[in-house]
């Protein structure tokens, strides 16, 4: 769906996770530090041994019970202590991902036209880990991560955005989202008034349609991020 009027659009949203770089790298890499973790205590498996086993539930999409399915088939004994244990490993490991070229390359690009802001659920030390990986923390006036708010407050609630709104003191009309899952990113922001854009990145995780139509789809659709400032610039002058 595409609105009718357009505004100037002065400040852009991003999402984070599937955005601005693969989330598969992420989980690619926790996934090496559980491993790196067990092998240490567990000399009859190697930490290879251990994330190919990991890696090969989590690809065949067992990615809530990845940990557990893993290491039944590995026969190694746990309970819930070990599994939030690996889980908490997970979670706070500096992860290996990098910011993708084109990503910054169009960061750069955008930030010498537009107010840019970040907003990402997840859990907290996880999220700042990433940004502080990806190396963008410079490029963002305001970065919400809604855990702080309290996991209520996780998207599709409109209250980080509301944050965003009133931080930068920007109207929603001139704001764009950009982010990947159309299960929850543009439920609120489509509600607000916001420009909202889905980005489809071949490797993205969460692949479902929302069924919670008419506000769940994105307005507009890219490919690539490098499709971005071009779009942003039509939207500007439609």
């Amino acid at each position: 769906m595409q609105s009718e009027t357009q505004t100037m659009i002065t400040t852009i949203v991003f999402d984070l996770d599937d955005t601005l770089y693969d989330e598969i790298e992420y989980c690619r890499s926790g996934l090496h530090s559980i491993a790196d973790f067990l092998a240490e205590s567990i000399k009859t498996v190697t930490t290879e041994q251990l994330f190919n086993t990991f890696w090969a539930q989590f690809t065949a999409g067992n990615r809530t019970k990845t940990i557990n399915l893993a290491l039944d088939e590995l026969n190694i004994s746990y309970d819930d202590k070990l599994i939030n244990c690996l889980i908490t490993v997970y979670r706070n490991h500096v992860p290996k991902i990098k910011l993708p070229k084109d990503s910054r390359d169009v960061l750069e690009q955008l930030r010498t036209k537009y107010k840019l802001a970040l907003l990402t659920d997840g859990f907290l030390p996880a999220q700042r880990l990433k940004v502080q990986s990806l190396g963008i923390e410079e490029y963002f006036s305001y970065i919400v991560y809604t855990e702080q708010l309290g996991r209520e407050f996780w998207k599709p609630s409109p209250v980080g955005f509301e944050k965003i709104i009133e931080h930068l003191n920007q109207k929603p009309g001139n704001i764009s989202y950009v982010a990947d899952n159309e299960e929850k990113d543009f439920i609120a922001p489509n509600k607000l008034g916001l420009a909202t854009i889905q980005i489809l990145r071949p490797a993205r995780i969460h692949t479902r349609p929302s069924q919670q139509q008419p506000y769940a789809a994105a307005q507009y659709t890219i490919t690539k991020i490098n499709q971005l400032p071009h779009l942003l610039d039509r939207l500007t002058k439609d």
